[in-house]
């Protein structure tokens, strides 16, 4: 698809499947590629249109300083709504993952004539930032090891493919994976700034964005049929989070996948896109 204008900005995005089925929409995470090629092809071949796209400041999508971004968290999630009208005019399904799902949470909230069904991956009901006393917080051990690396050259770009391996060991995910998926995300970074890197590799522009007001409060609005899928062993989100989203959420399906961490593993796959479908 190449770009996509929705609410005012260029939107990085791809689809998979037939334009008259069903629209499922994936929101990056920071990039479309957080969503493996194989679970689009899944859902695709399970009878919905799936369209992955990248978040302003990654991908293809507009670009302005992800240190200093002029948008919101609602911005994003009327990105999200605006994309979804542009591309169906039914309801769609729309999901996200990691940071994304906090995207996914306040498009579904906001945008309720737009989204007919939610898929949460990977995430918590509250904002980048001090975490709720009853939500389990990033694992202390595993966040001291992520952060104590020297930054890589960003403009070198196997440098930062093995620095992303080096992360996703330390999480708990296939490095191998990990750094496939980080070189052809800094082949589709549009500009060589090392902010751009940072924007599209680790979501940097998640700890600017203004995120208010808290969005936990309105979860029981949701009249909508959700899914959460939460890896067993995400020590970034612990599974705790996962839990309490599907507590929260009226009639809300809980997956955990219990040999998983932050990513998707290929072994999981297949679950994950069948539980989607049956939304």
């Amino acid at each position: 698809m190449g770009t996509v204008e929705a609410n005012g900005v260029e939107l990085g995005a791809e689809s998979f499947g037939s334009k008259s089925d069903p629209l499922v929409l994936l929101i990056g995470g920071t990039t479309m590629l957080a969503w493996p090629d194989a679970l689009c092809q899944a859902l695709a071949a399970g009878g919905r249109r799936v369209v992955r796209y990248d978040l302003r400041d990654c991908g293809e999508s507009t670009a302005g300083n992800p240190m200093k971004p002029d948008y919101n968290l609602r911005d994003l999630a009327s990105d999200a709504a605006a994309l979804a009208r542009l591309l169906d005019n039914r309801p769609a399904h729309v999901a996200g993952i990691g940071v994304s799902g906090m995207i996914a949470q306040i498009a579904a909230l906001d945008h309720p004539k737009s989204f007919g069904a939610l898929t949460l991956i990977g995430t918590r009901p509250v904002a980048p930032g001090p975490v709720d006393k009853d939500l389990p917080d990033h694992d202390q051990a595993t966040m001291g090891k992520l952060l104590s690396r020297p930054m890589p050259d960003w403009a070198d770009r196997a440098a930062v493919a093995q620095f992303s391996a080096e992360g996703s060991q330390i999480l708990g995910n296939d490095p191998e994976v990990a750094m496939d998926l980080a070189s052809r995300i800094w082949d589709r970074t549009a500009s060589a700034e090392p902010e751009a890197h940072l924007a599209n590799q680790i979501g940097i522009v998640f700890s600017k964005l203004d995120c208010t007001p808290r969005w936990r409060e309105r979860l029981s609005e949701l009249d909508i049929p959700t899914l959460v899928v939460h890896g067993a062993k995400d020590p970034f989100f612990p599974v705790g989070n996962g839990i309490v989203l599907a507590e929260e959420i009226p009639n809300a399906s809980l997956l955990v996948l219990e040999n998983a961490s932050t990513a998707i593993p290929s072994s999981a796959i297949s679950e994950v896109a069948s539980s989607m479908l049956l939304l």
